[in-house]
């Protein structure tokens, strides 16, 4: 049995618009559309941007809103899982990686170096702060397991 539509010709067409702001070689192109690759509808002709949806819901709970502290509890919370001193869900139970630990002590150090003067002051202890604790558990760790290397 055939498909009616296969006999149906095909009518699906499409215009492509440049309508980037800068043109390849980085210039700023113009607004009145000369020179947006032909593209004569100005922005005010844009359909408007969606609406700000909800925040997630899982189950009972409304997704926490991700920024720059929730960031860096997040890492150090992993740390902490890494060093033992909290559950690992992923486990079900205490585990201890001094690898992982290490390498997200590490990059929650690159952060702080890379954004040093950039965050606000209750950001910068936060990070301060969770960066300090995280060296010393680790160190203690290293040396009661007696890790070739307890420097971080």
């Amino acid at each position: 049995m055939s498909d009616p539509r296969d006999d149906e010709p095909t009518k699906r067409s499409f215009k492509v618009e440049d309508r980037r702001r800068f043109s390849d070689t980085g210039e700023a192109r113009s607004e009145t559309g000369d020179d947006r690759g032909g593209a004569a509808e100005s922005e005010a002709n844009l359909p408007p941007p969606p609406p700000p949806q909800e925040e997630a819901q899982h189950g009972d709970h409304a997704a926490i809103p991700i920024n720059f502290s929730t960031f860096v509890i997040s890492l150090s919370t992993q740390a902490l899982a890494n060093l033992g001193e909290i559950a690992d869900p992923m486990v079900g139970g205490v585990s201890v990686d001094l690898i992982a630990a290490k390498q997200l002590i590490d990059m929650l150090g690159v952060l702080e170096e890379k954004t040093k003067g950039n965050l606000d002051q209750a950001e910068a202890a936060l990070l301060e702060h969770c960066l300090y604790d995280l060296r010393l558990k680790y160190v203690e760790l290293a040396r009661r397991q007696g890790a070739p290397s307890a420097k971080t």
